[in-house]
């Protein structure tokens, strides 16, 4: 390690040090940008039918208005559901494993937000999640 230093650097400090000029600040640069996320999760286990539906609403309708491009749907696989034993609930579409996906599909206005949803994941019994992709903003039809 070279513990003298140069004369050049001695000039080139105080010169700094002399100087008005303020560094510049680089974390306001990071800080005033608007990031967009790729991808968001939101979970609905615990959720009740209508629940679940009213904040998947939201919940895309913000991911779409943030530019999000991909969303992960945890539901759960359906299988502690009380509903097994109620023979007047429907057993498929009281889960919310099966019920938010048609709730999406049945929602027109959700739809032309949506490119694709991933409807393998839903009907594999083990999965309790699945995805979909949004359109950007812009391409909405």
């Amino acid at each position: 390690m070279n513990k003298k230093i140069s004369d050049r650097d001695k000039e080139v400090w105080e010169n700094f040090v002399k100087s008005k000029k303020k560094l510049e600040d680089k974390d306001l640069k990071l800080t005033n940008k608007k990031f967009s996320y790729t991808k968001k999760t939101i979970d609905l286990h615990g959720y009740t039918l209508e629940n679940a539906n009213l904040e998947i609403e939201k919940f895309i309708n913000l991911c779409f208005d943030e530019g999000v491009i991909k969303i992960n749907i945890i539901t759960g696989r359906g299988s502690r559901s009380n509903n097994k034993n109620n023979p007047y609930k429907s057993k498929d579409l009281s889960i919310l494993k099966y019920s938010v996906p048609n709730f999406l599909k049945e929602n027109k206005n959700l739809m032309k937000k949506i490119l694709k949803m991933d409807l393998e994941s839903v009907n594999n019994i083990s999965m309790g999640s699945f995805e979909i992709i949004l359109k950007k903003k812009n391409d909405q039809k």
